[in-house]
């Protein structure tokens, strides 16, 4: 696997000798940076998919749309489908770009989109502890002097949410959202993707603000991967859960 960074994009790609199956741009969200993404550039790459991560659009939007629409003008950057994944205030300028028709990709994957006002505490401590139960991703961020740190109890961006009308975007949408999350409460999320015309909202168990890098990032993966799955076959599903059986007791079927 290769890894490259310029000034606003850092890139993980398929295994050598694997032919790619897909491209994702990844939008980061508040105070992050692309090399923030390592983990999950790499993980999503192991399985065929080029990963692209621009940078934080609160910092220029213009610049990180310009960005985009270059990524996607340039047939070497990856195949098709190309999907557009964003977190947090990411998120929101992800789905603001594909409603708007600034940019056109086959799909979405949307994380931890800040639909309702920020409830995190100012200080450095709190924010780390709303953005993720991952030890080893908190040591990151703590670590990492280009994380800008408060920015998770700034507003978003004026005129985002209205950018980003559910009712514009027509291409399949994929929603990560933790559960736990105190940033960007679920409930506010879940009515804006209830507005969505194709949509899959996945809620993770006890999962804080930062979905794709939280305790259950794998889990994360591993669902942005059938996600892709399915998009790439055009079927409605691949794996079905067909029985549950626990204690000797089966707890659960799934009708045919």
């Amino acid at each position: 696997m290769t890894t490259a960074t310029t000034e606003l994009v850092a890139a993980w790609a398929e295994p050598e000798g694997v032919v790619p199956r897909g491209t994702l741009l990844v939008v980061p969200g508040r105070g992050e940076h692309p090399a923030v993404y390592a983990r999950f550039g790499r993980r999503i790459s192991a399985d065929g998919y080029r990963v692209l991560v621009v940078d934080d659009p609160t910092t220029d939007p213009g610049a990180t749309t310009g960005r985009i629409r270059e990524l996607l003008g340039d047939t070497g950057s990856g195949p098709h489908p190309r999907v557009l994944v964003g977190s947090d205030t990411g998120a929101l300028f992800a789905a603001g770009l594909v409603a708007s028709g600034a940019v056109e990709v086959d799909a979405l994957v949307l994380a931890a989109l800040p639909i309702a006002a920020p409830t995190v505490e100012v200080d450095w401590g709190s924010e780390l502890e709303a953005r993720t139960a991952c030890p080893v991703h908190q040591a990151l961020l703590d670590g990492d002097p280009s994380v800008r740190r408060g920015t998770l109890a700034e507003a978003v961006p004026p005129g985002w949410p209205t950018a980003a009308d559910p009712a514009r975007i027509t291409v399949p949408v994929l929603g990560l959202h933790g559960l736990a999350d105190t940033v960007a409460p679920v409930a506010a999320a879940r009515d804006w993707y209830g507005r969505l015309a194709e949509v899959e909202l996945v809620g993770i168990v006890g999962g804080r603000h930062d979905a794709l890098n939280d305790q259950s990032h794998r889990t994360a993966a591993a669902t942005v991967v059938r996600f892709l799955e399915r998009l790439r076959s055009g079927l409605p599903e691949i794996a079905r859960l067909d029985l549950v059986r626990r204690g000797g007791r089966v707890i659960g079927t799934v009708s045919r």
